[in-house]
Order: structure tokens, then sequence, then C-alpha cells
């Protein structure tokens, strides 16, 4: 999937909008440097979510990381799929990978996110 119509934020994790809800996953970088996902703590469906807060925890096989919310919003949706198979995080971390979806409570929000041009840029900066 192309990287070109997300948004994301320095805690590596990506948003893609759909009018008012979005789903989210963690970047292709944030999972090559976890490793091999071993676990996913998902939310619970009906509950709120604030953007950059921690809405669950991610576990592989070198480290447990906390997920952070890009947007603020409330659960409609999350990939049951990963809790047999989190490895789909490491396979295809911007399609069958994702792991939740949000209906958003404040677009204007998005202001405080990353385009795809900013976050390799970050990335690089980051790396050096």
């Amino acid at each position: 999937m192309s990287t070109d119509n997300l948004l994301f934020t320095k805690t590596h994790e990506w948003v893609k909008m759909e009018n008012n809800s979005a789903i989210i996953g963690i970047t292709d970088y944030a999972q090559h440097h976890l490793g091999d996902v071993v676990f996913i703590e998902l939310p619970q469906i009906g509950n709120s979510i604030k953007q950059f807060e921690s809405f669950g925890t991610i576990e592989s096989t070198k480290a447990a990381s906390d997920l952070y919310a890009p947007l603020s919003g409330e659960i409609i949706e999350a990939n049951t799929k990963l809790q047999e198979n989190p490895g789909l995080i490491n396979n295809d971390p911007y399609g069958e990978g994702w792991i939740i979806k949000i209906k958003i409570t404040d677009k204007e929000e998005t202001k405080n996110l990353l385009g795809p041009e900013e976050y390799e840029s970050f990335l690089k900066e980051e790396n050096q």
C-alpha cells in the first residue's frame, strides 16, 4: 500500500483518514525496529482515546512498547485477526496489519501530524 495518503506521528503510528473515521497502525519503520511481533493488546470497542495518549501495548521478541493515538476518537473496530496472527503487523503494516479504526472527534488534530515527506525527514534526523 502506498503511504502517500497517510499521516504519521513521531512515535511511528500511521493514520488513514476515511471521512469521519480513521484507520490506525504502526509504520514499517516501527515494526522493523520492534522485530517479530508476538502479542498486541487491543482496546475495547466503544472506548475513547485521546491524541498522543497510549491506547494499547505491542510486544515483540525484543521489547514491549506502548501504542499512541494519532487522533482523538471513539474506537469503532479492532483488528481481531492480530490476536491469532500478530505477525500481520510485520508482514503488512499498512494493510492487513492495521490495529484499530476510530470515529474521529476533532479533525483539526490532523494539523499535529506529519505528512509522508515530513515523516521521512523526521526518520532521517532520528537516525543520524
